[in-house]
């Protein structure tokens, strides 16, 4: 099979496997070469893959979407990281994680800037009138 995971600016991987082990929102499964044509929405997390040399891959992502059509399964994501080791791979995680978290505290206090002063101008226009 040939795993290709498609991020919105890139295509980050495009490998041989032989097995690939992902979770979606309804549990784990686990698809191989000659398993049927298949569509699932993934859960954030731990996607696995085996490379035709019997090295397992991990890879970190966001929520997805993942299609198997005969040899080829596609992965899209809005982001992921991939690793050999699995702690490496969680570290590496938790730090985007953690970067968004403050990116989007600072875009939620610059919005609520905005809103008071939209407000303010809104309370002055009432009281000029």
């Amino acid at each position: 099979m040939r795993l290709k995971v498609m991020l919105p600016n890139e295509v980050l991987l495009d490998v041989a496997v032989t097995k690939i082990i992902a979770e979606a929102e309804n549990g784990w499964f686990c698809l191989e070469p000659r398993h049927v044509d298949f569509v699932s929405a993934l859960a954030p997390g731990l996607l696995r893959y085996v490379t035709p040399e019997g090295v397992e891959m991990f890879l970190g992502i966001d929520e997805g979407i993942l299609v198997k059509c005969g040899d080829l399964v596609r992965v899209s994501t809005p982001d992921a990281v991939t690793d050999s080791d699995p702690e490496t791979l969680k570290r590496r995680m938790q730090g985007r994680l953690d970067a968004a978290d403050e990116h989007n505290r600072h875009a939620r206090g610059v919005l609520a800037r905005l809103e008071a002063g939209l407000a303010k101008r809104f309370t002055d226009m009432q009281k000029r009138r």
